[in-house]
């Protein structure tokens, strides 16, 4: 997965906050783009409680799923915004958002299949990477084999990168699309999950609510929140809608990292996630560190590796802090002429007209089919 789970796991976040930053930067960034800053602040605190699960059988097993949950709760609070806590040795836990539909974490032995069919589950849909599923050492061959060993549950995967909103835009259409379909086959009750089910499990039932099921995508949202304490990412979901009925625009970005004696300059985040990383190229003729990217309209999130040190710069527009003090740069890619049913869509109170839903339910079910 390209994600956070690559980066080196030390104590040292690479997501850190200026608080712990001191004195004049030695290299000053400047953004030249068509960008607008608005600083936006969820905060909230998460904390999923296992339902259901085994235990690791010994107690070193058991501190070393300890230290995986912990390393990847850190990473995901860095990354999400909220004070999020998963422990994967506690096992799976879910919640029911609607009758037919399950929001939870992922499921870790075949055993747990029987659990879901139990509760009368149909599908059972998987948004995870195979990376994810190694980290915590899931062996999800053997559970797809037994799910799919019986004729009243179906075992789906629709991979989306872990912490990555970008990705989850881009991929809700065909995720989405993935799930409508498999619902309308399988019928029954659907269990969607991620690997904590905090992020990627909960903006996909949102999706999933407000394109097909009739929800307003804020009365889905208040829903899901409700029955389970998690942190969706709605802007995605608002950009998701507006792409699929405007179609995507791509504007351009040049950031600018002017240095006094940097030696590397790369750019996480932004367009790539949290995993992958972008150089900027010397301009000797500015005497600029540079990267020129085309991006569709939107939010992005960045930060900056200068000589191998993540950096947040405060002469940037800058995230508020969550509880744990993250910040991050971001910027605002937007059409100086918007048209208006994106503006409406990305609104602080979208809706779609029955001619726009009837739309987007026609182009989920003609999307192409994955492997």
């Amino acid at each position: 997965m390209n994600c956070l789970h690559h980066l080196p796991r030390t104590s040292a976040l690479p997501l850190q906050s200026l608080s712990g930053y001191s004195g004049k930067p030695s290299c000053v960034a400047t953004s030249l783009a068509m960008v607008k800053g608005t600083a936006l602040s969820r905060r909230s605190i998460v904390l999923a409680e296992a339902a259901s699960g085994s235990v690791p059988s010994t107690a070193d097993e058991t501190s070393k799923i300890d230290d995986k949950s912990e390393t990847y709760s850190h990473d995901m609070t860095a990354a999400m915004g909220a004070v999020l806590t998963y422990r994967h040795e506690l096992g799976m836990n879910y919640n029911f958002i609607r009758p037919d539909l399950i929001v939870g974490s992922c499921l870790q032995t075949p055993a747990d299949v029987d659990k879901l069919r139990a509760i009368g589950v149909k599908t059972i849909f998987c948004l995870q990477e195979d990376s994810d599923l190694e980290y915590f050492g899931v062996d999800i061959t053997a559970i797809r084999e037994y799910a799919n060993s019986f004729d009243d549950i179906q075992h789906v995967r629709a991979k989306i990168r872990d912490f990555d909103a970008f990705d989850l835009r881009f991929r809700l259409p065909a995720v989405v699309s993935k799930l409508h379909k498999a619902v309308t086959r399988n019928g029954g009750v659907t269990y969607i999950h991620c690997t904590a089910g905090l992020g990627r499990a909960p903006a996909t039932a949102v999706a999933y609510m407000y394109w097909i099921q009739g929800y307003t995508l804020n009365g889905a949202h208040e829903l899901l929140l409700s029955k389970r304490s998690c942190f969706p990412k709605l802007e995605a979901i608002k950009s998701a809608t507006a792409d699929i009925l405007t179609g995507t625009i791509r504007k351009p970005v040049k950031l600018k990292w002017h240095s006094t004696g940097c030696s590397t300059v790369e750019i996480s985040g932004l367009d790539i996630g949290w995993g992958q990383r972008i150089p900027l190229s010397y301009s000797e003729e500015e005497g600029l560190w540079i990267l020129q990217r085309d991006l569709p309209e939107g939010r992005y999130e960045y930060k900056y590796i200068v000589d191998g040190e993540w950096m947040c710069n405060e002469h940037e527009l800058i995230t508020s802090p969550n509880q744990d003090g993250h910040v991050n740069n971001y910027i605002e890619v937007f059409d100086e002429t918007p048209d208006e049913i994106r503006s409406r869509l990305t609104s602080d109170e979208p809706d779609l007209s029955s001619d726009e839903r009837a739309k987007i339910r026609q182009f989920l079910e003609s999307f192409p089919d994955e492997d």
